[in-house]
């Protein structure tokens, strides 16, 4: 097995051409990554409460 299949996969957003967009668009573009930023935090502290766990089970 290659250790690289192990590496997680690095994910560049591409940026958008933000001198394109109006001031309603510049908003609408926060609120969705103000959105986005939401769920990934919550998607790290599920996973921090599942490291917990299993560190709590496996201290045990």
């Amino acid at each position: 097995m290659d250790t690289d299949d192990l590496e997680p996969i690095k994910n560049k957003a591409q940026q958008k051409d933000l001198s394109r967009m109006s001031i309603e668009g510049l908003v609408e573009y926060i609120d969705e990554l103000q959105n986005e930023i939401a769920r990934v935090k919550q998607a790290i502290e599920k996973k921090n409460k599942a490291r917990e766990g299993a560190e709590s089970f496996f201290k045990s």
